[in-house]
């Protein structure tokens, strides 16, 4: 837990530095590239981290910005960082960024169907979530199609933001024959769903499918057996949650009379 302290103080220290070296009121993008976090890490005295993405990636998805960057913002504006080509990133304001689940909501039960040993042996929350979402076929039942994992953890590069990796990618078809592709963004533990990803998916689905309808998908552990499923579209250049489900994953007997009649409304 220090250890992780530590690094995320560093992280911020490096983002809050590089931030405020081009940061002007008024802006809404700033640039930067990736070597910068070497540079203002000497300039800091700081020891360099080995992985220099994962000071990009705490920052997008475990970490809140640096109270320094956060005041800069408009009341109704959030700082993210995109990705701008190799090496290349950009602070730019939007309007959401992190994606929470509603505590509000109410939760579907839904038979559990996930294997035993596949539950037994996951190695990580993403993972879990992963196979519990294929193994329920809870993309099926959230956007009414017919869906087919293509790949997991597809890695490829995207004109105009470089490298990018999706979590699982989908293939659907509905009952009218139309057919979709649906990159899927999961997250467990402490990490935090975030539009940044959801941008980046859209980008890759467009350019490498661009046959196929895209509907961006976002997945959250709320707990180990209730899962949120968010569907995200691009409005206005921002992304909007389109919509919001949570689905609890039960034994069949804990599905009363009361639960279908209720689902009946």
């Amino acid at each position: 837990m220090t250890r992780k302290k530590s690094s995320d103080n560093r992280y911020a220290s490096l983002i809050k530095r590089i931030f405020l070296n081009g940061y002007k009121p008024g802006k809404t993008e700033i640039s930067f590239h990736r070597d910068e976090l070497a540079v203002t890490a000497r300039r800091l005295r700081m020891v360099l981290p080995k992985n220099l993405g994962d000071v990009i990636y705490s920052i997008r998805y475990r970490m809140s910005l640096p109270k320094a960057i956060e005041r800069t913002q408009p009341p109704d504006k959030e700082w993210i960082i995109e990705g701008r080509g190799k090496s290349q990133y950009a602070f730019r304001l939007v309007s959401i960024n992190r994606i929470v689940p509603n505590p509000h909501l109410a939760a579907i039960k839904i038979p559990d169907s996930t294997p035993e040993i596949v539950a037994f042996n996951a190695l990580s929350d993403e993972q879990a979530l992963l196979a519990k979402v294929r193994y329920n076929r809870l993309l099926d039942i959230f956007l009414g199609v017919a869906g087919y994992s293509l790949q997991n953890h597809l890695r490829t590069t995207v004109s105009g933001l470089g490298q990018v990796e999706i979590d699982e990618i989908y293939v659907a078809v509905d009952k009218r024959g139309r057919q979709y592709v649906l990159p899927v963004q999961a997250k467990g533990g402490t990490d935090r769903l975030s539009t940044v990803q959801t941008r980046q998916d859209i980008a890759c689905c467009e350019e490498k499918f661009p046959q196929l309808i895209c509907r961006a998908i976002s997945a959250q552990f709320i707990e180990n057996d209730l899962i949120a499923l968010f569907e995200l579209g691009m409005t206005d250049g921002d992304i909007r949650i389109l919509e919001e489900r949570h689905y609890r994953l039960v034994p069949a007997d804990q599905i009363s009379q009361e639960d279908l009649k209720a689902y009946d409304t």
